[in-house]
């Protein structure tokens, strides 16, 4: 799909919206026929209140069941609307598990997508069976066995900087799998959750959660850390067996240039 001109034609405004979302019962981000999406709820809204077709242009698509605290998404909508009613308006229509949070005008430079320079998500795993209290049980990803959080940190210095990632990616046709990994690190909060750190300049499909899956197999003793040097180095796809689920991830913050 062709992404939407830079330069909307004259009468048009960009917008900058930050949002959140709770993923749980959407398919993802993108539009798709016959199912629930983020993108496509919010489109409808935008029409509905401009009377005007709407395209989203996302900082970074996320996938069914994962969430976002801190998204951005930029839309050109005609001038003469309302930018101090819109976001009250836009949360009036959407259900409460998707939430505007800011709405900026911008100039035609700024893109979404193309003008991040960093993407931030967080992991959050409960370990050693203890039980999810029910109010979490939205965001945290549930694990049978211990983790230590200084060799969770360990495995996941090996994988920082720039590299074919092509063993932690599920395969897109025509995309690229070299990233720069930026940020990888675990803490275990008062409530003794793990949370991982994780950014990078951008992400490949399904790249977090198979990252998350690689360092818990080396931080529970299964393998290691020889074996995660070597993954990377080699390509060798991680199983989809250890791909993390989707609920304990969150897109929490996109970093765009001063200006932005």
């Amino acid at each position: 799909m062709s992404e939407p001109t830079l330069y909307p034609e004259s009468g048009f405004l960009r917008l900058r919206i930050d949002l959140a979302y709770d993923g749980t019962n959407y398919s993802g981000w993108a539009k798709q026929p016959d199912r629930r999406t983020i993108q496509a709820e919010i489109e409808n809204a935008l029409s509905k209140i401009t009377q005007s077709p709407i395209e989203t242009i996302v900082a970074g698509r996320t996938d069914a069941g994962v969430h976002a605290s801190g998204q951005v998404i930029h839309v050109d909508v005609p001038e003469g609307v309302d930018l101090t009613e819109l976001p009250f308006k836009l949360n009036r229509m959407l259900d409460e598990d998707i939430r505007i949070l800011k709405i900026t005008a911008m100039t035609t430079a700024f893109h979404a997508r193309f003008s991040a320079i960093e993407r931030s998500y967080t992991y959050k795993i409960l370990d050693a069976n203890q039980v999810v209290a029910p109010l979490h049980r939205l965001d945290v990803a549930p694990w049978y066995r211990a983790l230590d959080v200084n060799i969770l940190n360990e495995a996941s210095a090996l994988l920082l900087g720039e590299h074919d990632f092509a063993a932690f990616c599920r395969f897109r046709e025509g995309s690229t799998t070299f990233r720069n990994l930026l940020r990888f690190n675990w803490h275990r909060d008062d409530e003794g959750y793990l949370i991982a750190d994780i950014a990078a300049t951008a992400f490949c499909y399904s790249m977090v959660r198979n990252l998350v899956g690689a360092v818990v197999c080396v931080a529970e003793g299964r393998n290691n850390l020889e074996w995660i040097a070597a993954m990377l180095a080699n390509k060798e796809r991680v199983p989809d067996s250890l791909v993390f689920e989707a609920r304990g991830l969150t897109l929490c913050h996109v970093d765009y240039p001063e200006g932005f």
